[in-house]
């Protein structure tokens, strides 16, 4: 059956809020996005609550919340021998729910040529408006050149690709972490391919633990590099994150959560408590997310 593309139903100017990280880990047939070791590893470093929420239940929760939501999973295929959850899956929900869910899509960089045929797919036919990856699980070097004609064709296509960067909770207590390499997410890395294909925006994930200051200067250097602050309680950014959110970067950084991991409730509780100007607060929440999303200039009322 043809997968209904999506198309986007967003009122940005409506909402309070826009999640930039939040992950689908499981499809409408129970396939899950991750081998059930990294699945577990995960969920006891997070402590989440709940690991595999649907997709119609991630779109209530935002909903409840007056926000909207950008979701996908990652697809890790060649590096953990293990298929990702179903992207139409994730587009199809996207589309029965698109006044709160985006859809990114993901392909696996290992593949080669099959990637490039892949992302252009997933942007053309089934309407994704990004993609997310995540070097340390896919096993990749971004800045190496085998990988430079899929990060050309991302350009050429238009859409914003989000990265992991630092700390990898994938993998996290394990042996080895599961042969997962934390370098792979070093965000000096991202420096390369944002200054080599300068029309594609750039979102480096998570506050960049150990690196963070190497992540603050790269996204102040170069206009199309981003962050957003996922992954991580704002009780503990680095203080020197939350000094650049809110000075240099208060136009470059953006909301998330990585929601089922951490809930936005929990995320947004913390966030109060930081020191920020209140002109700042909307920016990170909204409007810099608009800007980068094509859903409006994001100038504030």
């Amino acid at each position: 059956m043809a997968v209904k593309a999506y198309e986007l139903g967003v009122d940005a100017a409506a909402l309070d809020a826009i999640d930039m990280h939040v992950h689908v880990e499981i499809d409408g047939h129970g396939h899950c996005s991750l081998p059930p070791a990294l699945m577990d590893a995960s969920s006891a470093y997070f402590k989440a609550e709940e690991r595999t929420p649907s997709l119609d239940s991630i779109a209530e929760t935002y909903r409840a919340l007056n926000m909207a939501a950008v979701v996908f999973t990652v697809d890790a295929r060649t590096k953990l021998s293990h298929k990702p959850n179903s992207i139409e899956d994730i587009v199809e929900g996207a589309a029965r729910n698109n006044d709160v869910l985006i859809p990114f899509g993901s392909v696996d960089p290992l593949t080669g040529s099959e990637a490039i045929v892949r992302a252009k797919r997933l942007a053309e036919d089934y309407g994704v408006r990004g993609f997310k990856f995540h070097p340390s699980l896919q096993g990749f070097d971004p800045s190496q050149g085998e990988f430079y004609p899929l990060w050309e064709a991302l350009q050429e296509i238009g859409l914003p690709a989000i990265f992991h960067t630092g700390q990898n909770g994938m993998g996290a207590g394990l042996p080895g972490g599961y042969g997962i390499k934390l370098a792979y997410s070093n965000p000096l890395l991202l420096d390369a391919v944002a200054a080599d294909f300068p029309g594609l925006q750039v979102i480096m994930a998570h506050p960049s633990v150990p690196w963070q200051d190497e992540a603050n200067s790269i996204a102040t250097h170069k206009s199309n590099v981003w962050i957003d602050l996922s992954g991580w309680s704002p009780k503990y950014f680095p203080e020197s994150l939350v000094r650049a959110s809110n000075s240099m970067l208060q136009d470059k950084v953006l909301f998330g959560t990585d929601f089922p991991l951490i809930t936005p409730q929990k995320w947004l509780g913390a966030f109060a408590d930081l020191p920020l100007k209140d002109e700042v607060r909307p920016k990170i929440l909204k409007h810099n997310a608009m800007r980068l999303l094509g859903l409006g200039t994001g100038g504030q009322p």
